[in-house]
């Protein structure tokens, strides 16, 4: 493929402006940086993307478009703008792969539609096309499916919330993705919040024993109680618990819980939730419909990545 002119963007500028977009989507660019020069470090091998090095010769210039083959939620445009940026090169680099966005993280985006244009070394673009399309493809595919939940419920008083059920490594990536599609986030991890589930209660020897002594170690660190019985509801609702998770509770069952918590706590649905049954679980009343099934399932949102022939 020929060098093509075109004007070009410093690469600390660029990078810079990266930054600052990580940032603002609550990711850390440091851990986003990580993470990305770790997953082009896997695609490598130690090696080099032989086939782009035999068909593009290495100056040349050229533009790609990102493009949506379905229709969904875009989320992660920033996370793979990161990986065109790693595979350029260092930032003294005079000729950075340069990312244009045409949509932003939590769009609906249509089948077709061009979501950003990329512009670079060509070598560069292809070496990167892989690694950019995994996470942005899985992180546009939790938002999409988040974004059907929340649509399930609008109108009702329950927000739609992620679990801890993340892949090792992309926890913060795909609760940004969640966010992306409408959702809220739960504890980013177990040093944040507490959660008192059934092993902690059977190791405690009830549930207010486990309020007890989870209240009495870390005050001032939001406590959640798991029941699984309105039994329980009862007996965390009297040890003080302001927020109750009703584990695989049948949906009359929710009902009476929310009946009787009368509003002294917050109450979380989870377990055995459907998008079929999701509108009827939140017109119980809880405030949150907990959904494993957006991180640990999401089906990848189809996007693609075209060069742009030379004209």
């Amino acid at each position: 493929m020929p060098d093509r002119a075109s004007p070009r963007e410093p690469a600390g500028a660029a990078r810079a402006d990266l930054t600052s977009r990580l940032a603002a989507a609550g990711l850390d660019p440091a851990a986003a940086a990580r993470l990305v020069r770790a997953a082009l470090a896997e695609d490598l091998a130690g090696g080099t993307d032989v086939t782009t090095r035999a068909t593009i010769a290495p100056a040349a210039l050229g533009d790609a478009h990102l493009v949506a083959r379905a229709a969904g939620v875009v989320a992660g445009l920033p996370v793979a703008e990161a990986v065109f940026a790693a595979a350029s090169g260092p930032a003294a680099d005079s000729r950075p792969v340069v990312v244009r966005y045409l949509a932003a993280d939590g769009d609906a985006v249509l089948a077709g539609q061009v979501l950003a244009t990329v512009h670079g070394r060509v070598r560069a673009i292809l070496t990167a096309e892989r690694t950019a399309l995994n996470l942005l493809c899985h992180l546009s595919g939790v938002a999409t499916l988040t974004r059907r939940w929340v649509d399930a419920v609008a109108g009702t008083r329950a927000q739609i919330r992620d679990t801890r059920k993340t892949l090792p490594g992309l926890r913060a990536l795909q609760k940004y993705a969640v966010r992306c599609g409408g959702g809220v986030n739960h504890r980013m991890s177990l040093a944040d919040a507490a959660l008192i589930k059934d092993n902690h209660v059977a190791a405690a020897g009830s549930v207010s024993a486990a309020f007890a002594a989870v209240t009495g170690q870390a005050a001032g660190i939001p406590v959640e109680v798991e029941c699984d019985t309105l039994a329980q509801v009862a007996e965390a609702l009297a040890a003080g618990a302001e927020l109750i998770l009703l584990d695989n509770f049948a949906i009359a069952a929710m009902a009476e819980a929310v009946g009787l918590a009368a509003g002294r706590a917050r109450l979380e649905a989870s377990g055995g939730l459907t998008l079929a049954t999701a509108r009827e679980a939140a017109q119980t009343g809880v405030d949150y419909l907990a959904v494993g099934a957006l991180t640990h399932s999401a089906p990848a949102l189809d996007i693609g990545l075209d060069l742009v022939p030379a004209r």
